[in-house]
């Protein structure tokens, strides 16, 4: 490709046609050049903590109306404490004499504007204060513990893994009754009790066997008489291996692996039994109602023991039961039951709420076509009121106060006129009266809940609007105190540029499909500008920002090398109606790209500065398979694709987030959507980023993608990251990603990476 020239210059009288293709090809119009690149970095440290006045997270004392919070202002970083009650902001404390104390203590030079910590612990008096500090924990307060070293810091160690091993259920585990008179466990796959007062051990189960045993999860009824175990029966597991070439305390290479369970593995069942303490009694429970788990949780006791109840997740998610199993005779009963054509959320929006200790329930649902709370009752199962109706969704709930049978919850879509994903909070009573907005101002809103429910913290922004934090009533949202209002002066001198929140129609002419746009800060509405696409499609979940950027620069540094940067939502994605979600179910090969062409395009035709004929798309995880699959199902539109650890076929993914989507069994569809299957259809430029040891997406699924491109006879760039887990490799692959965009869609040879700066001394 040649380098990226634009021609479409304003001719002055007078100026000559060889002048102005001179002008052209200098470098004050080239893009992707060492001065793009010298302003992409430099925009980052203008940027970056130069927002003042913009707290982060507030953080509430337990069972007190005062909450702290650090903000950055034109000093630097502020410790502030609130009483709501009172209505007081002030320091959280002396920071001139914390600074003068531990520099003492420590020898060090301090700035009491810029301390080596940024959280804080309240004592027991909410006056004292804890912070770890080179090293060690410090307290400093009124009175006689005015300043003290209290002993060393020892960190946690984060052995961090995507999906753990999970717990050993075989092993030894001793669980005692609640009023101390027994223990529970398992011994030789059985349940055995023991008495603690004289020391007698009894057998409650039989049944139990080395391939169908019971469980060490025994939970003792509230009364002490009754105890339910699982008995299980376990799938054969299934393990990912992973070399790590590099490892950082040996030279040569080691063989690692995870249990990793795949689409269409086998799963274990489990089936609670319960047992009669006094008779020593084993009643079997039936599992006629939940025989095809995927899962069974939440296993919990009534408060006065008469039952205990359980969720049931048939496996390929389309059906869902609350069951409730009686604890005098066995007997299951179903209190609440989901059913879907194509699958129920139960990951991202499954709520219950028991009141009065199962009396009655609340429970959320999309049975209607939106996400909405219902009101069930207890002893009959059924539906007693739909408390929340609508063309919007309850996005959280909050808080369920039973003596005032209201509820306190997120929602978004409510309020007309605003984008449909701006959240906002309301209160509503048990039956659907009395429905109160407790924000209202166009902007995403982030609340932050007193331990009593009496005041909230709220944080509103938008992506093109600084946020402002509030203390507000929880009982009508009036404002009570205006805590901070963020202070954008540094960023607008820098040149930086606010998102542009863009919407447009979808495939079916009606739905509207919101995005954003991010220019470099020299944009030029003369000029073209290549496009990139920075997408994720996960239907876990909706990803377009909707609250202010403060430090996410990326795609703002990736669009001053020359390009246009935008992210979208489109259908398939959730957080709009069920018939939105429900796009990607057996389909995640679609990953809205009708959708985002039609947005594209519309922005085109808005912004002719836009230019559709160079295009490129990034991701990574779920968004790496979509953006790999943007180059192998939609050629003509997308041609310059980055695919960081993608999940680039179903079948080799984690079977939780895949037979959610892609359903259950096994079918044609799972192949018809691999980028594996598809490879051949490359035509665009294509580079695929891996972490050799990467435990969320197993990375040979990239892997088999490179093996299929390669037998295709396709070319395309593979970057390895050794040691490197699920990334989108961090530095170095920023670079690889913005130099692959530079050389493939302006046409321009990346400059030379710079060199590492000297070793020290």
């Amino acid at each position: 490709m040649k380098p990226r020239i634009d021609l479409r210059l304003r001719i002055k009288p007078g100026r000559s046609w060889a002048f102005i293709l001179l002008l052209a090809g200098s470098e004050m119009l080239a893009q992707g050049t060492a001065s793009d690149y010298k302003r992409s970095e430099a925009l980052k440290e203008k940027l970056r903590d130069k927002l003042y006045n913009a707290p982060t997270a507030i953080n509430w004392l337990p069972k007190s109306n005062r909450f702290w919070y650090l903000t950055r202002t034109r000093k630097g970083s502020e410790f502030i404490v609130v009483d709501a009650a009172k209505r007081t902001r002030q320091p959280a404390f002396d920071a001139q004499q914390v600074a003068q104390k531990l520099a003492e203590a420590t020898g060090k030079t301090l700035d009491p504007y810029k301390l080596p910590f940024n959280t804080i612990t309240f004592g027991k008096d909410d006056e004292s204060v804890e912070f770890v500090a080179e090293g060690s924990v410090w307290q400093y307060g009124p009175g006689s513990v005015a300043f003290r070293k209290k002993g060393p810091f020892t960190a946690e160690v984060n052995d961090r893994r995507y999906w753990g091993e999970g717990r050993d259920e075989t092993a030894k585990r001793t669980v005692t009754s609640p009023d101390s008179n027994w223990t529970a466990y398992v011994k030789n796959y059985n349940v055995y009790i023991k008495s603690r007062q004289t020391g007698a051990e009894s057998q409650l189960s039989f049944d139990g066997s080395a391939g169908d045993y019971y469980a060490n999860s025994i939970q003792w009824a509230p009364d002490s008489k009754k105890l339910v175990a699982t008995k299980l029966r376990p799938a054969e597991k299934h393990l990912i291996h992973f070399v790590r070439s590099s490892p950082t305390d040996q030279l040569q290479p080691r063989l690692e692996n995870r249990e990793y369970l795949k689409p269409g593995d086998a799963l274990p069942a489990r089936r609670p039994q319960l047992f009669l303490v006094e008779s020593k009694q084993h009643l079997p429970v039936s599992d006629a109602l939940f025989n095809q788990q995927f899962s069974l949780s939440n296993l919990n006791w009534r408060a006065d023991s008469r039952a205990f109840t359980v969720e049931y997740n048939q496996r390929g998610h389309q059906l869902y039961r609350v069951l409730e199993v009686n604890a005098s005779t066995g007997a299951v009963r179903t209190l609440i039951e989901e059913q879907s054509k194509t699958f129920i959320d139960y990951s991202g929006k499954r709520f219950r709420y028991d009141v009065a200790d199962g009396k009655e329930l609340v429970w959320a649902s999309e049975r209607d076509g939106w996400n909405h709370l219902y009101l069930y009752d207890g002893p009959s199962g059924l539906v007693k009121k739909q408390i929340t109706k609508g063309e919007w969704v309850v996005r959280e709930v909050v808080h369920v106060d039973e003596p005032t049978r209201t509820i306190l919850f997120a929602a978004s879509g409510k309020q007309p006129g605003q984008d449909p994903y701006l959240i906002q909070y309301y209160r509503v009573k048990f039956d659907g009266t009395d429905l109160t907005a407790l924000t209202a101002e166009n902007a995403n809103h982030v609340a932050r809940f007193s331990p009593d429910f009496q005041y909230f913290t709220d944080t509103y922004s938008r992506v093109d609007l600084p946020p402002t934090t509030v203390l507000r009533s929880a009982k009508d949202g009036s404002v009570l105190m205006e805590l901070e209002k963020a202070d954008l002066t540094d960023w607008q001198q820098a040149g930086w540029k606010a998102p542009e929140v863009f919407t447009a129609k979808g495939r079916d002419g009606k739905t509207d499909i919101w995005g954003v746009i991010i220019r470099p800060t020299n944009f030029d509405s003369t000029r073209t500008y290549p496009v990139i696409e920075n997408i994720y499609a996960g239907p876990h979940g909706s990803f377009v920002p909707k609250t202010f950027m403060a430090n996410a620069f990326a795609m703002h540094e990736l669009a001053e090398l020359g390009f246009v940067v935008v992210q979208i939502d489109g259908m398939g994605t959730s957080n709009r109606s069920k018939a939105f979600h429900d796009v990607c179910w057996k389909n995640l090969k679609d990953a809205g790209f009708p959708d985002r062409i039609l947005w594209l395009q519309a922005a085109a035709r808005k912004y002719p500065s836009l230019d559709l004929n160079h295009v490129g798309i990034y991701g990574t995880s779920a968004g790496g398979q979509s953006a790999a699959g943007a180059l192998l199902f939609h050629p003509d539109f997308y041609k310059v694709g980055v695919s960081s650890c993608g999940c680039h076929d179903n079948r080799m993914d984690k079977m939780w987030w895949n037979e959610q989507w892609m359903g259950y069994p096994i079918g044609p569809h799972y192949a018809e959507c691999s980028n594996v299957t598809n490879a051949h259809k490359l035509q665009g430029k294509l580079m695929l980023l891996v972490g050799e040891v990467d435990d969320n997406v197993d990375p040979a699924s990239t892997m088999q993608v490179a093996d299929a491109l390669i037998k295709a006879q396709k070319d395309f760039e593979l970057v390895v990251l050794p040691g490197v887990g699920h990334s989108s490799g961090g530095d170095f692959g920023e670079r690889k990603r913005r130099d692959f965009f530079v050389r493939h869609l302006l046409g321009v040879n990346p400059p030379a990476w710079p060199a590492p700066a000297p070793a020290a001394p």
